[in-house]
């Protein structure tokens, strides 16, 4: 059953995610995270960091993750298998189709009707993720980074991964903070008890 829904899920996502990574993060998290429950908001975060800093599609990237992570090497081909399936028979199906109505206005109009849907979906995520980093890091840090973040790629050209990788390693090499030595203590007299 397990492998079953773990299809379900990623198979919508390929069926549904027109537009590539953008569209298809916002399904993810539906799918995996409220429907299904097999990842915590948090995790789901980490695992789009990471997935946007390896090189290739977003989608791809975390369908094999997740999708291992829930049922191992089994669930990985599943949940990429499922993917893909349809975005290469929808490839196959709709730019023959398209290809001889190209020049019809309702193409064009049909692509264009897409872009505000996915701008949406995107911008709740982003709120949802912005209210998340509120709690962990406090209103000032998380728009320091905000802004940073967008200076750096919209006006400085850096690319997101850089970012992202230039980030993991600050909270890697960042000393503990009150939090971590609290719980360091805790756990040493455990131990001494």
């Amino acid at each position: 059953m397990q492998h079953w829904n773990l299809f379900l899920a990623f198979f919508r996502v390929g069926m549904l995610g027109y537009g590539g990574g953008p569209s298809s993060i916002p399904l993810v998290h539906k799918e995996v995270v409220e429907k299904y429950k097999w990842l915590s908001d948090d995790d789901f975060a980490d695992i789009l960091a990471l997935g946007n800093s390896l090189p290739g599609p977003i989608a791809t990237k975390m369908a094999g993750y997740i999708g291992y992570r829930v049922s191992g090497i089994l669930g990985m081909l599943n949940a990429v298998l499922a993917t893909i399936i349809p975005t290469i028979a929808i490839m196959i199906i709709l730019i023959t189709s398209l290809n001889s109505f190209r020049e019809q206005p309702w193409v064009n109009g049909m692509t264009q009707a897409v872009v505000p849907v996915v701008g949406v979906m995107l911008a709740t995520l982003t709120y949802d993720f912005l209210k998340k980093a509120k709690v962990n890091l406090g209103w000032l840090t998380t728009l320091l980074l905000g802004a940073g973040s967008l200076i750096l790629i919209e006006w400085a050209g850096i690319h997101p991964g850089l970012i992202i990788f230039a980030l993991l390693l600050v909270a890697l090499i960042r000393p503990m903070g009150k939090k971590g030595k609290d719980t360091k203590v805790y756990v040493n007299k455990e131990q001494s008890s």
